[in-house]
């Protein structure tokens, strides 16, 4: 795990102290956005939270809310579920799920500018932070 894992739990946990809370990890990549949700959730974990892991293959919406998102719910337990999957997470309709979102990117892909948080992970084993909002961005994005 790298201390990049370590700060963005930190923060997270800055925000969201206490309580059961939702953290999403997504981008392009599934199997990325499975990777960093597994190094931020280690860091939770380190930090000493109780923390849970999903992931989602298939982007489904309906899914993701009735048999992961409504059961942790249920439970009002002091948790952190982290869920991974495919940009579907952070779609216009699924992006007030979650307390906190991690949009994994590599190489030129495109930002997705309503993350809390923007990780490269173009070197899995170095990855980064990245700052970007929608000035930096080029016209035609979201078109």
């Amino acid at each position: 795990m790298t201390e990049i894992w370590s700060d963005i739990a930190s923060e997270f946990l800055h925000l969201y102290p206490s309580g059961g809370r939702l953290l999403a990890v997504a981008g392009a990549d599934a199997e990325r956005s499975r990777r960093a949700a597994d190094d931020v959730a280690a860091a939770l974990t380190a930090a000493g939270q109780t923390v849970e892991r999903a992931h989602t293959g298939d982007g489904d919406e309906a899914s993701l809310r009735a048999d992961v998102i409504a059961p942790f719910r249920a439970d009002r337990g002091d948790r952190v579920l982290v869920v991974s999957g495919p940009a579907a997470l952070v779609s216009a309709s699924a992006r007030g799920l979650w307390n906190f979102t991690i949009w994994q990117l590599a190489g030129d892909e495109q930002p997705h500018t309503a993350a809390s948080v923007i990780v490269d992970v173009t070197d899995p084993d170095a990855p980064t932070r990245r700052f970007a909002d929608y000035c930096a961005l080029p016209s035609a994005f979201g078109a």
